[in-house]
């Protein structure tokens, strides 16, 4: 079975329904509150997991219910989480703000996650043996930066989620080998607003892959090995809560990549198990199983 390893957050996403966000200033009355357990790295770790790899997760959760929901969580999508940290204080959490079209808007406070600054003999060990690292900017940037220059030391294909958007050090884009920003964190990292396409030339320069994930309108590849971008379009579904799909993307195109797929047959798979994901409630909790995402 193809071995991932995923360094990164694990939080618990506290997420309002409501029918249209609030501007700044303004109250609204929304129609739904849950917990759902998330985090973008325990999210690609479990998406992963369920479209059929053999996970492991390395970070920290505190040791409140929310930290003790997480591990039950991961452990029970298959997700290995003997260095998953169990450290005082509480876990990390997600704020969350649904509208009525599906879309999000985030406020994230680290908690646990905030203590992973350095890596261990057996999280490095367990970076080496995977195939492919999944990497985020939920944890802070020192631990980050470990493992992925652990990675490439090993061989270990890289995958960075630049997010929160932030500039990156040139260290840290010099380890990763595929980059996937969404639109919005394309253009913090290059300045280029609303040109997807010339974004992507841009970041080349920096990394040897990118991938520019476009919502609904499904995403652009770009490559040094090959002369212009490549766009995927995505399937055509009606979104109940876009929270994780871009995890849920990542974590599916890491299996199909580790399994050797073509990178466009790999998008497009990923594409499928994202497109899945919107059209239920929650980050984790919607990721679809590799049966679902192959029919």
């Amino acid at each position: 079975m193809t071995r991932i390893t995923v360094l990164g957050s694990t939080n618990m996403d506290l997420v309002a329904y409501v029918t249209t966000a609030p501007r700044s200033g303004e109250t609204v009355t929304g129609h739904e509150f849950r917990t759902i357990p998330g985090g973008k790295g325990a999210n690609q770790a479990v998406a992963a997991a369920r479209a059929g790899a053999e996970v492991a997760m390395i970070g920290a959760v505190g040791t409140d219910d929310f930290g003790r929901r997480l591990r039950a969580t991961l452990e029970g999508s298959g997700v290995d989480i003997d260095l998953l940290r169990t450290t005082e204080g509480p876990t990390g959490t997600a704020h969350i703000v649904v509208d009525r079209d599906g879309a999000n808007s985030i406020v994230v406070i680290p908690g646990a996650n905030g203590s992973v600054t350095s890596l261990s003999h057996a999280d490095r060990a367990v970076i080496a043996e995977a195939r492919s690292l999944l990497l985020q900017l939920e944890l802070p940037m020192s631990a980050v930066l470990e493992g992925a220059e652990v990675a490439r030391r090993n061989g270990v294909r890289t995958i960075l989620t630049p997010a929160p958007a932030q500039p990156l050090p040139s260290q840290l884009l010099a380890a990763t080998d595929l980059l996937v920003p969404n639109e919005h964190e394309a253009a913090t990292l290059t300045g280029i607003s609303g040109d997807p396409q010339r974004a992507a030339e841009a970041l080349l320069a920096q990394v040897p892959e990118v991938v520019i994930t476009l919502g609904a309108r499904g995403c652009l590849y770009a490559s040094r090995a090959q002369s212009e971008p490549v766009a995927v379009l995505a399937p055509p579904v009606t979104a109940v809560d876009t929270t994780g799909a871009g995890d849920t993307f990542v974590g599916a195109l890491a299996v199909a990549l580790a399994e050797g797929r073509p990178m466009i047959d790999a998008l497009t798979w990923a594409s499928s198990a994202a497109a899945l994901s919107v059209q239920r409630a929650g980050a984790a909790t919607s990721m679809p199983y590799r049966g679902e995402i192959d029919a």
